[in-house]
């Protein structure tokens, strides 16, 4: 999320000023300025403290036209009263933070009273938001998020070996890593030297664990890599044929897939939630519908790595629709269009 709101900033034009106030970490500065952006980093022991110190710092910055929240809607009463008249926008990520446990239904209904607009990153966050709060469908809109299309970018070289696959993301279970593996050992049969690496970390290291177990009891061979950092990302998507994302839970967007896509790979997806906005089937990947089956996955695994002409044109098509349709400068232009409308409407 920090690098979703740092993105867009970065990409905002520069007779805009944005400014930034997140949480302050060992190491990093209390302040910085690059180009038009200022950002602001503030202490807090608790929830109530951040949030406390961030609108006072808030106030000593200066003034402003438009207000955006990510993803705490229940900031949004004390947001609200610090600036009465600037507009709020709440930008969700996630249910996350609408939904137990972190929050009731009541209360999150509530916090989404003092935003004027309620911003998803994808149509299907919109249409869940929606559903859920229909007192506030009314706010609602909704912005593709991007990639770094000039990081993020293909091999400039084929490259040579056994067909590779991907998975990138947290460690969990509603990331479906053991379907992707189970679906691994069904392709290897038809494909004897395909290769999967998996990047991810798990904040319960006894998940991890039980994801080695599973390899070990089908007997194939996965390169576990553990947490990488953004800077390491792209090469790791450089390094693969293809990346497969198979969720099992509704998926709000999953950035991983276009970032995947921007670097020339083709992506086998679940057809749930955000992801059929991003992954076409047959035109940049493919979509799996009966995604707890890994042998819908495998199938287009098989296909994919037996044709060297169909992998070439959905790998082409995948970065081609990276770049026309999710580069930051698209979010960014997408709403400061939507803000300044809601800002113009204000007054």
């Amino acid at each position: 999320m920090e690098n979703c709101i740092y993105q867009i900033a970065k990409h905002m034009p520069d007779s805009h000023r944005v400014t930034i106030i997140s949480k302050w970490r060992k190491g990093l500065p209390r302040k910085m300025e690059t180009g038009n952006i200022t950002i602001l980093r503030v202490t807090g022991s608790t929830k109530q403290a951040y949030l406390s110190h961030a609108i006072r710092r808030a106030k000593l910055a200066g003034s402003y036209d438009f207000i955006q929240i990510d993803n705490r809607p229940n900031f949004a009463r004390s947001v609200r009263r610090a600036f009465p008249g600037i507009p709020i926008s709440v930008f969700m990520h996630s249910m996350t933070f609408v939904s137990s446990p972190m929050t009731t239904w009541r209360a999150a209904n509530s916090a989404f009273r003092y935003a004027d607009l309620i911003v998803g990153n994808s149509r299907s966050l919109e249409e869940t938001l929606a559903t859920r709060f229909p007192a506030h469908r009314h706010k609602m809109k909704y912005v593709h998020l991007g990639v770094d299309i000039s990081k993020f970018h293909p091999n400039s070289r084929r490259k040579e070996g056994p067909f590779h696959i991907l998975f990138a993301g947290r460690l969990i279970p509603r990331k479906g890593i053991p379907v992707l593996l189970k679906a691994f050992r069904i392709a290897r049969k038809e494909v004897p030297g395909l290769r999967l690496s998996i990047a991810g970390g798990s904040q319960k290291p006894a998940y991890g664990v039980h994801l080695r177990r599973i390899a070990r009891e089908l007997h194939v061979p996965v390169q576990f890599k553990g947490n990488l950092s953004r800077s390491q990302m792209p090469a790791f998507y450089r390094s693969g044929d293809c990346f497969v994302c198979p969720s099992q839970q509704h998926e709000a967007f999953g950035l991983v897939n276009v970032e995947a896509m921007a670097c020339g790979l083709p992506v086998i997806a679940s057809d749930i939630g955000g992801i059929p906005e991003i992954v076409e089937h047959g035109r940049n990947g493919y979509l799996v519908g009966e995604y707890h089956k890994p042998s819908r996955f495998a199938e287009y695994l098989i296909k994919m790595a037996q044709d060297d002409g169909l992998h070439k044109q959905l790998a082409v098509q995948a970065r081609n629709d990276a770049k026309q349709r999710f580069a930051w400068s698209l979010t960014a232009k997408k709403l400061i269009k939507m803000y300044s409308m809601k800002n113009k409407e204000g007054r």
